[in-house]
């Protein structure tokens, strides 16, 4: 049976300002407050799933039992099938503990080479609660990987991502324009209907 949202206040599981920000603008009409798992002082839980939605629940589910509170947690990244579907699930660990996405982007320009640059990006959505239960969805959005990088607005690697039908890549785009098409926001529509509604 599906669980719909009741609260004021929900847990962001993530240590990612820039992911914390993103993920707020998305729900701010469906919740009154908001806290990141870094306020709550909870530690960032090792991502040991093999998809994105097991390491989506992981994290969802720890911050929701750390806190107390109903939490939300996204599990994203990039998924190049011309290298083996890589970076996937490990897209923010090709950055480094310096999160330095610069040379993660020119990590997989450089194994892609003039194969074909099709891309997608996928975002597990779970909303966990304190007792367990979860809801989970997947957004993806498809396109096409440029270089050199284009743009210096959103984060990751969204500066060498093309989504299909479009000119500007989403490093490029107006946030407003993003959330519109991006894999984050077709994520969130789907548990908007399924969880706010």
């Amino acid at each position: 049976m599906t669980r719909k949202f009741k609260g004021d206040t929900l847990v962001i599981a993530s240590h990612n300002p820039g992911k914390v920000r993103e993920i707020a603008e998305l729900l701010r009409s469906h919740v009154a407050s908001f806290r990141s798992a870094a306020e709550a002082g909870l530690p960032e839980p090792e991502e040991t799933g093999t998809t994105f939605r097991a390491n989506a629940e992981l994290k969802a589910l720890a911050a929701a039992e750390g806190s107390g509170t109903i939490a939300l947690a996204d599990d994203s990244g990039l998924v190049v099938p011309a290298i083996g579907g890589e970076p996937g699930i490990y897209s923010a660990r090709w950055a480094g503990p310096a999160k330095d996405f610069r040379s993660a982007m020119e990590r997989v320009n450089a194994r892609l080479g003039s194969a074909d640059r099709r891309a997608h990006f996928v975002c597990a959505l779970t909303l966990a609660w304190p007792d367990g239960h979860v809801e989970t969805v997947e957004g993806k959005v498809h396109g096409t990987l440029v270089w050199p990088p284009r743009g210096s607005r959103g984060f990751g690697y969204d500066p060498m991502f093309l989504p299909d039908g479009h000119e500007q890549t989403f490093g490029e785009m107006d946030p407003d324009a993003k959330h519109a098409i991006s894999h984050r926001a077709d994520a969130f529509r789907q548990l908007v209907e399924r969880c706010f509604r």
